[in-house]
Order: structure tokens, then sequence, then C-alpha cells
């Protein structure tokens, strides 16, 4: 258990035990008592003692524990049948009850509080006869009832510490948790985004370079005795090359970010159509809602990575030659649609783009679904909850 420097309860104990036992010296020396310097030694002892009592005691042996208190008890006993009179050598009973309850077993601790409160009073009677010894014994108790209250608040309040510094310290092992969770997460995705955009140039700019220089070496080798031919692989390897450039673009595109905060999501969708458009032929009609509700960043980014993907499917395998982008607003809903004229769905237009879409929306309490289009060709569908 951690604890703060010279907390209260340990400050209170030394002034306590250094005014009573100065009290008693005073007073013996004052009056040149015979056991003056017996006092002063079992004084000092006393004190000395109490300079380990909290040190710690949390963690102190009970065996310690129990001898310390033997002796500090004995101490006490021996100074009063030195000095009748000075009963308020009683009072260090008080901070060995405190250090009792705070160092013992509840039950354990009790015992040794009534047994200085029984010994306190045998002690006061013993001294000052019965009337006066009750006289003495009930303005003591209220002292052992303060200090049993004080030691029971205190432990009590050390017992919250410790649970509040376990409890902070479970939070920030969880919290660097959370954080080392979102490094590999963050990680990942690059990962993935990486590994698709690695794919997306092998299947496109690999496949149209290929070709492109099969044809020119060809090119270069029927110049001599083909011309017209040589001619003809000539342009079919600009084709393929000015493809190649078109593919670059749109892949260079996919690398910027997707969707500023500052940007409203119909202007960048409205973008990305065009640009899409300009880039394939396909013409893009996009249909968005005069209002749209507040959306989060997550759910911005879902609805744009939405129209990407499904422009991107609609190109490379949907043979179309229109595309209907359309966003929905119903009560508690946000609906994305991109759909085209194209062939209809085939099995490869189910791969990672979807699955990640699907995960997105997931993620946000919706859902992502493909497939075939009432009115023909294929429908890409996100739906979404938003709040009121």
């Amino acid at each position: 258990m951690k604890r703060p420097h010279l907390p209260l309860e340990v400050l209170s104990y030394y002034l306590t035990t250094f005014a009573v036992g100065a009290a008693g010296v005073i007073v013996v020396f004052e009056e040149h008592h015979p056991a003056r310097w017996a006092v002063l030694a079992l004084a000092l002892t006393f004190g000395l003692l109490s300079l380990s009592v909290f040190t710690p005691y949390a963690t102190a042996r009970r065996g310690r524990v129990r001898a310390l208190l033997g002796v500090q008890t004995a101490i006490i006993v021996a100074l009063l049948a030195l000095v009748p009179k000075a009963s308020f050598f009683i009072v260090w009973f008080y901070m060995m009850s405190v250090y009792a309850i705070l160092a013992l077993p509840r039950r354990e601790a009790y015992a040794w509080l009534g047994g200085f409160t029984l010994l306190s009073l045998l002690l006061l009677i013993a001294h000052q006869g019965l009337v006066g010894g009750l006289v003495s014994a009930m303005i003591y108790a209220s002292g052992f009832a303060f200090f049993t209250i004080f030691a029971h608040l205190t432990y009590r309040a050390q017992q919250a510490r410790a649970e509040s510094e376990r409890l902070l310290t479970e939070l920030q092992a969880a919290h660097r948790q959370l954080q080392d969770y979102a490094a590999r997460a963050e990680a990942l995705a690059a990962a993935e985004e990486r590994n698709r955009l690695a794919r997306e140039m092998h299947d496109t700019l690999g496949h149209r370079l290929t070709v492109a220089a099969v044809q020119l070496e060809a090119a270069e080798r029927l110049i001599p005795t083909q011309p017209a031919r040589a001619a003809g692989m000539v342009a079919t390897a600009r084709e393929q090359v000015r493809a190649a450039l078109a593919d670059l673009r749109r892949t260079v595109a996919a690398l910027r970010q997707p969707l500023e905060s500052d940007l409203p999501l119909e202007t960048a969708v409205r973008r990305l159509a065009a640009e899409f458009q300009q880039a394939t032929g396909i013409a893009v009609h996009v249909a968005w809602p005069d209002e749209t509700p507040p959306l989060s960043p997550a759910q911005r980014l879902t609805l744009y990575r939405g129209v990407q993907e499904g422009l991107t499917n609609i190109h490379k395998h949907a043979a179309a030659t229109q595309a209907w982008v359309t966003l929905e607003t119903t009560a508690g809903r946000i609906t994305l649609r991109v759909r085209d004229d194209g062939s209809g769905p085939r099995e490869a237009r189910g791969g990672f783009g979807l699955r990640g879409l699907q995960e997105r929306a997931a993620h946000l309490g919706g859902q992502a679904r493909f497939g075939p289009a009432p009115e023909g060709g294929s429908l890409l569908k996100i739906s979404l909850p938003i709040k009121a």
C-alpha cells in the first residue's frame, strides 16, 4: 500500500506522544521527584518505540505489533506506579488504540482497546480511590471513544485510498492496452489498404504495361519487314499506356485524404463522381436530399467509401454506361444506393472492398448489401442509423 509522507494520523501520534512525555518529565523534575531519572528513561524509551509504529504499520507483522503494544503498556503501568498522580500518561493508551485498530484485525484490535480501557480504570481506582478513579475514568472514557472513532475513520479512509489507487492502476493499464490496440488496429488498417492498392496496381497497371511492352518489342522486330503491322502494334501499345495512366490517376486519387473534415459530404461525392466520369466515360447521376442530418466523421467516411467502392466495381465489372448515386434520409436512418445499368452482379464483386464496407457499417450499427437491382444491373446499398 502506498502512503503519503507523514500522514495526519502519524503526525498526531508523534505530537501527542511528545506532549504527554514532556509533561510528565517536566512535572517530576520540577518537584525533584526521586524517580525522575527513571521516568525520563521510560518516557524516552516509549518515544523511541513510537518512532517505529508507523513504518509501515499496514505491512507490519502481527507478532511485532503485539510485542510493541505489550512493552508500551508495561511502560505506562511502570510510570503510573512511580508517579501515581501523573494519570495523564493514560493518554498514551489513546494512541496505542489507534495503532491497534490500524495494524491488527478488527476483533483483536477491539480486544486490545477493551484491555486498555479496563487497565486504565483499574490504575485510576488504585491510585485515586474508587470514587476519584471512577470520575477520572469517565473523563478518559470519552477520550477512548473519540480516538476509537478517529482510528476507525482513518482506517476506512486508507482502505478507500488503497482501492482508488488500485482502480487507478488498473485504469492506467487498461488505457495503455487500449492505446496499444488502437495502434495495432491502425497499423493493420494501413497494411490492408496497402495490400488492396498493391493488388489494384498489379491487376491494372501491371497488366497494361506488360501488354504494351510485348507490343513494342514485337513492333521493333517487324519495323524493317512489316512496317504497317508494326505501326498497329505501336498504336495498341499507346492505348494500353493511356489506359495505364488513367488507372494510375485513379490509384493516386485513392491515396489522397478521402474526405476532409471541413468538406461537405455532398461536395466530396459530386467531386468523386465527376472525376470518375471523366476518367472512365461512364455517366454518373447524383441525387442528393436538400438537407442531411448531422453525421459523425465515421458515418461520413463510410458513406464516401461506399460511393468510392461502388463506382470502382462498376468500372471494373459491370460493363455499364451509366451509374446512379442516391442518398435518402428517413426517420432514424440514412441510406446510400449506388446502382448501374450493367450486366448485373458477379461473384468477383463480393471481395475485399465489400467486406470492408460491411465491417464499417456493422461497427456503426448499420449494414451494407450488394446484389441485383430491381431496375437491372447491380445495386450497392448502405444503411446507417442516425440520431434525431
